[in-house]
């Protein structure tokens, strides 16, 4: 299916037909006290990589070996765990989004956690260029006993680089069902001249990064208690931590996109109980 265009005024697109499109589909299951990788399937320029970290979890890193995306890209992540898997999936490197000439990028990704499993998808971010137009979607399935560590973050421009965001569009929406029951859903979207946008204070307040990250698991209370001290130390990151239908939510924005991973780098450390993969070191 093509990424659908998102009006605006933007040059004669590109056709949709010479677009890449791709993504990738895991299936993890538990044998013997450790989780396997039984299913890998790789399309377009996207792959999985599994290093070694000699834990009874497993590993998964997927790489865009295109670099970036741009508008009329698509790519679909599936990931699939069998019950009592535990799995950690991440990415090499933050997804960079490209001006687009009117067709949205598309990135869908699709969760499903077993009885007894737990994931934590955790990507590195999606780096928005001046004219990007991102359409992203999460969404999730998890069995009423399932464990969950979920975090999407979006950095506007890079401004390291000094660079500042012109036209552009983001749509990002999540939906998160626990035992087929919906427990989470938002829509966010963002349209225009995004500087405009996100300097005014109900909207971003002058952000350059956001993030939003949800756990299912136990000792929420323990852990939102946890997230709002270290969010109180923080003076370069507005966040703030709450649980709702026994789903703890974070979210984070700051107007400097390197404090805001620095703080997510601490977040997920404690939500998940581990170091983050290498890559995030990277």
């Amino acid at each position: 299916m093509d990424a659908p265009a998102i009006a605006g005024p933007f040059e004669q697109p590109v056709p949709a037909s010479i677009r890449a499109a791709g993504g990738v589909r895991l299936r993890f299951e538990r044998h013997a006290g450790r989780t396997f990788r039984m299913q890998v399937a790789e399309s377009g320029g996207y792959r999985a990589r599994f290093p070694d970290t000699f834990e009874p979890s497993c590993e998964a890193v997927l790489i865009n070996t295109g670099g970036g995306m741009a508008g009329g890209d698509r790519m679909r992540v599936e990931i699939a765990l069998g019950p009592g898997a535990v799995a950690v999936v991440t990415t090499q490197a933050a997804e960079k989004i490209y001006r687009s000439q009117g067709l949205a990028t598309a990135i869908d990704t699709s969760l499903s956690v077993e009885s007894g499993a737990s994931l934590a998808w955790i990507p590195q971010e999606s780096i928005l260029f001046s004219q990007a137009r991102l359409r992203r979607s999460l969404s999730i399935e998890l069995a009423p006993d399932a464990r969950l560590v979920a975090c999407e973050s979006v950095f506007f421009g890079r401004s390291a680089m000094g660079e500042s965001l012109g036209q552009g569009a983001l749509r990002d929406r999540w939906r998160l069902r626990r035992g087929g029951r919906l427990v989470f859903a938002e829509d966010l979207r963002l349209e225009g001249a995004l500087n405009a946008l996100l300097a005014r204070p109900a909207i971003g307040a002058g952000a350059q990064a956001a993030a939003t990250l949800l756990v299912v698991g136990p000792d929420l209370g323990g852990q939102c208690e946890l997230a709002r001290a270290l969010l109180a130390q923080e003076e370069a990151v507005e966040g703030g931590a709450g649980i709702l239908s026994d789903l703890l939510v974070i979210r984070l924005v700051s107007g400097r996109a390197e404090a805001l991973r620095r703080v997510l780098v601490m977040l997920l450390s404690q939500v998940t109980g581990r170091a983050l993969p290498r890559t995030w070191s990277s």
